[in-house]
């Protein structure tokens, strides 16, 4: 086999990310017939493709899954060679992707990717947001390079470490009954209406828990969203359990009660998780310095 070069590796990665030919070289900067090109000369150099074609998408098939890691690794380490080559002191660039459960990626990005995008300019950040079992199965396919999720996840390929503290609150609208209680009581809790987060997710496992701790209620719906789960609430179809930095906004403007519970442990860590087998360049240990950094006092 012939010496892959650079630009195969390059197009083979950032297609797998894309899911697209076409989208891989607008990213690239090639016409859409030398991304191509590069492609089928990567796949015939090694005897076999990389991808299943399906509808116009490329997605990765086994050996693709298997040696995207590889790739990847090489055209880190090519961009560090360089950097190091004139003396470490040239700004880091390249892309982090990074997957977000929903907490985090809908009220604290600028806490995950504020500090890391202000100190690096030059690497660009790509940030997806979903449940966290989602999230943990993107980083396993290393569709992500890093993950920010909410509950805790157990896997032998993936290493995972605490990044801060966070706790729900179980909250209604002002006008609910519970909402005047001076002091409330498990039992209060009977036959109440929740609104819940969608399975897969760690507030809804975190929720569960915590309900198997009251009287039996009922669900009166299961969203996918915090967001969407506070409107509801709002709208007086049900009680939640939702984090607190969701509802803080409602709470301030009157438009939510948080109900006292502390007969209920509603806390929880928030955790970085990266795969095993990521190889760790400048671009990937920088951004989790950062984020270490950030979390100090």
């Amino acid at each position: 086999m012939h010496a892959v070069s650079p630009r195969q590796l390059d197009v083979f990665v950032t297609i797998a990310i894309a899911g697209s030919v076409r989208a891989a070289a607008e990213r690239l900067f090639l016409s859409q017939p030398a991304a191509s090109m590069a492609l089928a000369e990567l796949e015939r150099q090694i005897g076999a493709p990389l991808f299943d074609r399906e509808r116009g998408r490329l997605r990765l098939n086994d050996r693709g899954r298997d040696l995207l890691p590889l790739a990847r690794e090489l055209i880190e380490r090519h961009a560090e060679f360089a950097r190091r080559a004139q003396g470490g002191t040239a700004e880091l660039v390249g892309e982090i992707g990074v997957g977000a459960s929903n907490t985090v990626g809908n009220y604290l990005v600028g806490d995950l990717l504020g500090p890391f995008a202000e100190a690096s300019p030059g690497v660009s950040l790509r940030l997806g947001v979903a449940n966290t079992a989602r999230i943990a199965q993107g980083v396993l396919d290393h569709d992500f390079d890093v993950g920010c999720v909410e509950g805790p996840v157990t896997h032998p390929a993936l290493e995972s470490r605490p990044w801060r503290d966070d706790r729900l609150v179980v909250c209604a609208r002002p006008g609910h009954p519970l909402a005047s209680h001076g002091r409330l009581r498990r039992e209060d809790f009977a036959g109440e209406r929740w609104v819940l987060r969608e399975r897969g997710s760690a507030t809804r496992a975190l929720t569960e828990r915590a309900l198997a701790e009251l009287p039996e209620g009922r669900t009166v719906l299961e969203l996918d969203q915090s967001e969407a789960i506070k409107q509801a609430v709002i709208a007086g179809l049900g009680i939640a359990c939702l984090p607190a930095v969701a509802v803080a906004d409602a709470v301030q403007t009157g438009r939510l009660a948080i109900l006292p519970t502390p007969f209920l442990d509603l806390k929880r860590t928030l955790s970085l998780l990266v795969h095993r087998q990521r190889y760790r360049g400048a671009v990937l240990e920088a951004f989790l310095a950062t984020i270490v950094a950030a979390k100090k006092p």
